[in-house]
């Protein structure tokens, strides 16, 4: 094996940071040398177990100004907007806890009409009927929107949100941390914004996740930027969970473009795991990829399958067939190339092996 090899997965090892030429070179290397690099990682760091959690994603409206270029789920018009009731967002949780939930993801739009008592209320009634759900959910542009509706600091908002159930963050709203590009997709605020929210989220005690969403308008600098911005709030804080990579859906947003090949899903995926040596989790996104890539991945840094999601609207919404995975459907994915598996919680405590 070369040099390059021995180098990045050593540094990875201990702890040292790349320089931003350094992490750039990886774009260079063969996507069969990154597979080795990102892999060994995977084996010293975590071991062969592949975990995963059994969710729902919950979107609770689809009314939203921001209106991001990239998106094909906010409502076009009055007709097809929605919020759903208490009621209803409490019948899919029972739905999800029956078949073995333990995370609930609830993500929507920046609706103007719901105030930070409507998610007080909610979480409560989700806590009060299910104490054991773990909520996972508003992601920090939803988090901003309401501390600026409110009049309040993000670390007012946090702290009402978890007094009434909340318990981690999702990192969705990251898309690329480098605001050239934001700018041109996006109208959720600046790459400070984010990174704020989950500072103050982890300083609080929260533990969140980190996402990117790549193959749109961004150039290869910018995720590197990303990344390193990621890496660097983690070395601050300790406070993401895992990370999490996946590719732009096109269909039905204004951003016309084809999708990101699986190599390059492969590639980004592995220059993550390579990168970020302080996050001990990398997920597979079989929901963007389907199970034969996300079993690939397996092999290219990533330790974990992320969640059954027995509901998805977003990304359905561009058009990509969804059907949500049953347990024994990653299971017999996991083992069919050979590595054993287990099922976790949102903070990747181990619940049963298989």
């Amino acid at each position: 094996m070369n040099t390059d090899f021995y180098d990045y997965v050593e540094k990875n090892i201990r702890g040292v940071d790349l320089s931003f030429e350094e992490a750039l070179k990886l774009f260079e290397l063969s996507l069969p040398q990154l597979g080795r690099i990102a892999d060994e990682i995977r084996l010293r760091r975590c071991g062969d177990l592949v975990t995963f959690v059994v969710d729902r994603n919950i979107n609770y409206t689809n009314i939203c100004i921001s209106k991001c270029k990239f998106c094909a789920f906010y409502a076009r018009s009055e007709e097809d907007a929605f919020v759903l009731s208490v009621d209803e967002i409490l019948r899919k949780i029972e739905e999800a806890v029956s078949v073995g939930a333990t995370q609930i993801l609830m993500q929507g739009g920046m609706n103007p009409d719901l105030d930070i008592e409507w998610f007080e209320k909610t979480f409560r009634a989700i806590k009060n009927r299910f104490p054991n759900i773990q909520l996972h959910s508003l992601s920090p542009p939803e988090i901003i929107f309401l501390s600026k509706k409110e009049g309040l600091s993000v670390e007012e908002v946090l702290l009402r949100l978890r007094r009434a159930g909340l318990d981690s963050l999702p990192g969705g709203g990251a898309e690329i941390l480098s605001d050239r590009v934001r700018l041109k997709i996006s109208k959720k605020g600046s790459s400070q914004d984010w990174l704020r929210v989950m500072e103050t989220a982890h300083r609080l005690g929260m533990k969140t996740t980190a996402t990117m969403m790549f193959g749109h308008v961004e150039k290869e600098e910018d995720i590197i930027e990303h990344l390193f911005k990621i890496r660097d709030l983690q070395n601050r804080t300790d406070g993401f969970t895992a990370f999490i990579p996946w590719t732009f859906q096109p269909g039905n947003t204004e951003i016309k473009r084809d999708e990101a090949p699986a190599t390059r899903y492969l590639q980004v995926l592995a220059i993550s795991r390579i990168i970020l040596h302080n996050i001990r989790n990398i997920q597979v996104s079989w929901l963007t990829q389907g199970f034969d890539v996300a079993s690939l991945a397996l092999f290219f840094g990533a330790n974990d399958f992320g969640g059954t999601m027995l509901e998805e609207n977003v990304v359905r919404a561009t058009g990509k067939p969804f059907m949500p995975a049953r347990v024994e459907d990653i299971v017999s994915a996991v083992k069919s190339v050979g590595r054993p598996v287990a099922r976790r919680d949102t903070y990747y405590r181990i619940l049963e092996y298989y």
